[in-house]
């Protein structure tokens, strides 16, 4: 299984940005994508998930009405649209894969790069 994360960059307070999950190895449309994220001196924390089925899970509450997390299965790639960024959301940005449904971080078991977000204010 491979996971490449793309699409991080440098924005300033209140752009947005797309980070894109391409995957290859898997029959992605089986599997559920989380996106997590990982600032300086933190903990990795979860974002958003997207399940087999299409069903959403947000694992933290500052996102909500912000990222949105959708899936192209013909395209094997998920994307984590980002609006309204602020300067807290700065991180490394990771997607996961596991099969059928959104859980915890720990029951992720195959992950992306990571790809940087710095949000400038």
């Amino acid at each position: 299984v491979q996971l490449q994360a793309s699409g991080g960059g440098l924005v300033q307070a209140g752009g947005s940005l797309r980070l894109s999950c391409a995957a290859s190895g898997i029959t992605f449309g089986n599997y559920a994508i989380g996106w997590f994220r990982q600032a300086p001196g933190k903990q990795r924390e979860g974002v958003l998930c997207i399940s087999r089925s299409g069903g959403i899970t947000t694992y933290t509450d500052s996102v909500k009405g912000r990222f949105t997390i959708s899936r192209d299965n013909a395209k094997n790639t998920a994307y984590l649209q980002m609006d309204s960024l602020k300067p807290e959301d700065t991180a490394v940005y990771y997607c996961a894969s596991r099969w059928n449904l959104c859980s915890g971080l720990s029951d992720f078991y195959s992950w992306g790069q990571g790809t940087q977000v710095t949000v400038s204010s």
